[in-house]
């Protein structure tokens, strides 16, 4: 018979396995660019240009309070501001290259621990977890940017 709480406590601390591999990975850029300033940087990455006043209520902050992470980060290279093409009165934040490579670096090594962690599985383990995180995340659903962008995601 199925147990719930076993599969919930199984499903919990393969959760904690996943953040200590999210942790990690992010851990050599935040030597680089500060937490929210990572943040900032994945949903610029994930969406391209945007408003100020949009990625401030994208990742729930105040504007005045973006204004001033934006100038930090136009200062560090990490992003510019640009005419708004579609309105000559509005100025958009866009990822320099250094950003988007930053972004990437993260994201390459987290596949790469998830791999290795893989590939020390046994074959069937394997194949029976990648069949199983495919049903949960079809259950769970797709979380947004904006809710993955919270742990630098």
């Amino acid at each position: 018979m199925f147990e719930l709480d076993a599969a919930a406590e199984q499903t919990f601390l393969a959760s904690r396995a996943l953040l200590g591999v999210v942790a990690r990975s992010i851990e050599p850029a935040l030597e680089e660019v500060s937490l929210p300033q990572f943040r900032v940087l994945v949903l610029l990455t994930a969406h391209g240009p945007m408003r100020s006043g949009a990625v401030a209520e994208r990742i729930g902050i105040h504007p005045s309070t973006f204004s001033r992470n934006a100038d930090r980060l136009v200062a560090g290279g990490w992003v510019r501001r640009v005419e708004d093409p579609d309105s000559r009165l509005s100025v958009l934040v866009e990822p320099t290259e250094q950003a988007v490579a930053l972004v990437e670096r993260v994201s390459a090594a987290r596949r790469a621990r998830i791999a290795d962690i893989l590939v020390a599985m046994p074959d069937a383990s394997r194949e029976i977890l990648t069949q199983a995180f495919g049903a949960f995340a079809a259950a769970a659903g797709e979380p947004s940017v904006e809710e993955l962008s919270t742990l630098g995601l």
